[in-house]
């Protein structure tokens, strides 16, 4: 979609970003009560380029995601996936899933979908839809990071309905055991 944006257009936005300190990992950096643990995938190394495979130039399936090191005491994990370059208030939000059962292990590739997914419950996306929006960002805007957040809860969480990103946060809050963070990036022309 943003693709179609002409590149002068993206050159004139590329002051305009979210930024990272808006990010939902961005709120608990301070609290030493929350364990670091591993998030990483096979399709890229933390901050390297994600593949086109993975993109809206691609085809736009969700990249895989394995996990180690969470807290014992974890009882379900959060994900969630956002673009802090997005040129708007809040970062871009490319995926919500919460409920995933943290012995899982990971993600299989293309496994965050809507309804019916395997990877857990979907909340909504900054398209206010269910699954993953692929990195699409403005020709022309620079490079866009995408971090991927995973939050280890001692709950299972319950927002009801299809959480967006601030309904998941509120959720969240007081939950939050353990987080890992793997960052890509993606930029077009």
């Amino acid at each position: 979609m943003l693709q179609h944006l002409p590149r002068w257009l993206g050159e004139t936005m590329q002051n305009m970003r979210a930024g990272a300190d808006k990010i939902a990992i961005a709120r608990h950096g301070s609290d030493d009560r929350i364990v670091p643990f591993a998030l990483t995938s096979s399709a890229f190394v933390p901050g390297g380029r994600i593949p086109v495979r993975f993109t809206a130039d691609g085809e736009g399936v969700s990249p895989p995601l394995d996990w180690s090191g969470f807290p014992a005491e974890t009882r379900s994990l959060a994900l969630l996936v956002e673009d802090p370059d997005a040129p708007s208030p809040l970062p871009f939000v490319h995926a919500i899933v919460w409920g995933i059962d943290p012995t899982a292990g990971g993600l299989a590739e293309g496994a965050i979908v809507g309804e019916g997914g395997t990877a857990g419950e979907p909340g909504r996306n900054s398209y206010l839809r269910h699954g993953w929006v692929p990195p699409d960002p403005p020709t022309g805007h620079g490079e866009h990071h995408y971090a991927f957040q995973l939050f280890a809860l001692d709950c299972l969480p319950h927002p009801g309905g299809v959480p967006g990103r601030s309904e998941l946060i509120e959720e969240m809050t007081g939950h939050v055991i353990g987080a890992g963070l793997l960052t890509g990036t993606y930029q077009r022309g």
